[in-house]
């Protein structure tokens, strides 16, 4: 079941595209869970990272939808979000919100079908290599590779990520086993490091996007095994 959220404030462009995803829903056997919010503040307002793809009205009264997105990016990063607009130049905006596509008004079923068949890819890529993640006020889906590394400070691990850092309770050791056959390596007692970040070793620690992590005398040899294996199979 994939769940879909529709965020549009005219009743006539809402049913539409419901009755779009009905239909798409038969041609190709996929069953959706579709529910429908009329403005963008209703849809951030308790999100609980709930939905697989948000069709996202752009020009909305109380939360226009480029604003809504911001919201849900800081909460989500991995729900497809394609955006429902008149005008085209909001395309190059939503890059900033990592929006896979745009649907042009008044919408077309060919071009919608396009739209949601790259968004149905892109989700069902993604759903193995993410992991959800408790922090204060709720929970965010996390996708792995958006991981840069993993801080551990006493009972609370920080996540370093792409869109930012993220605070959850827990230990090291679980998130560790969490994380298994994932390209994460251990450099020291403190940090949890994502292979696929590291730019360089030097002067005994692993750079990662320009921070330098120590690695402990203890756990250096197994890291750099495993960078070196990370490395030749990237290579290869």
């Amino acid at each position: 079941m994939i769940k879909i959220a529709i965020v549009e404030d005219e009743a006539m462009y809402a049913k539409q595209l419901e009755e779009f995803l009905h239909q798409y829903e038969a041609e190709n056997h996929e069953a959706f869970d579709i529910t429908i919010y009329s403005d963008g503040d209703q849809i951030v307002n308790k999100y609980k990272s709930q939905f697989d793809i948000i069709l996202m009205d752009v020009e909305m009264k109380f939360m226009d939808g480029m604003s809504a997105a911001e919201e849900i990016r800081k909460m989500d990063s991995e729900v497809v979000i394609i955006f429902i607009t008149n005008m085209a130049q909001y395309a190059i905006r939503g890059y900033a919100v990592d929006a896979l596509d745009y649907v042009l008004k008044p919408v077309s079923y060919f071009a919608f079908s396009q739209r949601l068949n790259r968004a149905i890819e892109r989700m069902k890529k993604r759903e193995a290599k993410v992991i959800m993640v408790n922090i204060k006020g709720g929970m965010v889906r996390i996708n792995i590779a958006n991981i840069y590394y993993i801080e551990s400070q006493g009972h609370t691990l920080i996540l370093h990520t792409i869109l930012g850092d993220y605070e959850t309770t827990g230990k090291m050791k679980e998130m560790d086993e969490k994380l298994s056959g994932m390209n994460f390596c251990r450099g020291n007692k403190g940090y949890l490091i994502n292979l696929q970040h590291v730019d360089r070793i030097q002067d005994n620690c692993a750079v990662v996007k320009g921070e330098e992590l120590v690695l402990s005398r203890a756990r250096k040899k197994e890291f750099m095994e495993a960078l070196t294996r990370y490395w030749g199979e990237v290579i290869k």
